[in-house]
């Protein structure tokens, strides 16, 4: 509890642009959140009141930081099972759990579970040599390797062509699964939040847009989406969140295939798909997991516009115009395009912000929403 102020301390590991969007949601319900960064540059640590500098794989810095928190949560998956167990044992509460959170980290133990709860899940299998691969494709190629930990933004994700690459891949040592290429029609995602009293709230279900392994835009809600489907992904999701003991935000990354839908990705924490819902939402997804980790009643979740389109602004290559001069420009082009930059160094490919534009017409609405991200990303 902060004594200042009389409201809870909520404790983020990791100080990224998650943790950012959140300490800006904590300002209006006027919590105090605290952050545990590597670093001072990074992008919460730029903005927030209470950051402690340290690393979330060093137990004693994890324990020191969570004392005085009604509950501590995180913007990463990477902080080790057994650390979070261990605070669990001494009576910290941590959201999502260790027993939730595992199924988001390891994803072979995410297959494991989601096909005993009967998910929709892609054929799959544990990989142990480069034979294991080549007896599951079955002579089908491609098919898709995945790191069993640590993969993110296409990091960790390796489309295989043949028995040559399966054997260079499994010889760098990685722990893999395999997976079949599921013929997709487009990606999904289905966002809800839970709260330790068991209160759930939905998001409407978006399409997600890839490029090269990076989301690139994010339509709300998913355009021509069959009603029966999208309910059938929010019930997924809430099933799901129930089922795995999840408190905070879930994202469920989904395959959209001619037979319905498939879980690609689970997600315990605000999510990409979800940065949207702070304009485009009445509540946002960060607010939303913050109401959830304190089990506050869950805020309303339907759209602000009937079209919203969230894009990322990736880095460009160096020179150019500077990026203030790009907001100048912007802005006095599209006064209805909401910019979020994260504070990060700019490297190319690098996610260094969105941008979120509302409107009553998806072709439109998305048309400046690109136009706005490559903007600030190229200076024309």
């Amino acid at each position: 509890m902060d004594t200042r102020t009389g409201l809870p301390v909520v404790g983020m590991v990791g100080g990224g642009q998650l943790a950012r969007m959140t300490h800006q949601a904590a300002i209006s319900l006027g919590q105090s959140l605290r952050v545990l960064s590597v670093s001072p540059d990074d992008s919460a640590a730029l903005v927030a009141a209470d950051v402690r500098i340290g690393t979330h794989t060093d137990l004693a810095t994890l324990r020191e930081f969570a004392k005085g928190c009604e509950a501590v949560t995180f913007d990463h998956e990477h902080v080790p099972t057994g650390h979070i167990e261990a605070l669990e044992a001494e009576g910290v509460k941590i959201f999502p759990g260790s027993r939730a959170l595992v199924f988001a980290q390891d994803k072979g133990l995410m297959r494991e579970q989601l096909a005993e709860l009967g998910a929709p899940v892609p054929r799959w299998g544990r990989v142990e040599s480069a034979e294991d691969i080549e007896t599951f494709a079955g002579g089908v190629w491609p098919v898709v390797a995945k790191a069993t930990r640590g993969g993110y933004d296409g990091k960790g994700v390796w489309m295989l062509g043949g028995p040559q690459e399966a054997a260079e891949l499994v010889a760098t040592g990685t722990p893999l699964i395999v997976e079949e290429r599921v013929p997709l029609r487009r990606e999904l995602a289905a966002l809800v939040a839970r709260s330790p009293f068991g209160q759930v709230a939905a998001y409407p279900v978006v399409e997600t847009v890839q490029r090269d392994g990076i989301c690139v835009e994010v339509l709300a809600p998913a355009p021509g989406l069959n009603e029966a489907l999208a309910l059938k992904a929010q019930q997924l999701a809430i099933d799901l969140a129930h089922e795995l003991g999840v408190v905070g935000l879930l994202a469920v990354e989904l395959f959209e295939t001619v037979d319905g839908i498939v879980v690609n990705e689970l997600a315990m924490r605000p999510h990409n798909s979800g940065h949207w819902t702070i304009e485009g939402a009445r509540t946002s997804q960060f607010e939303q997991h913050l109401r959830a980790v304190l089990d506050y009643p869950m805020g309303e979740t339907s759209l602000a516009a009937p079209a919203v389109v969230m894009a990322n602004v990736l880095g460009g290559e160096p020179g150019g115009i500077s990026i203030d001069e790009r907001l100048h420009h912007l802005f006095a082009t599209d006064p209805g395009a909401r910019v979020h930059l994260y504070g990060k160094l700019v490297r190319p490919g690098r996610k260094i912000g969105h941008v979120t534009v509302l409107g009553d017409d998806m072709t439109s609405v998305r048309a400046r929403a690109a136009r706005a991200a490559q903007w600030l990303q190229e200076g024309r």
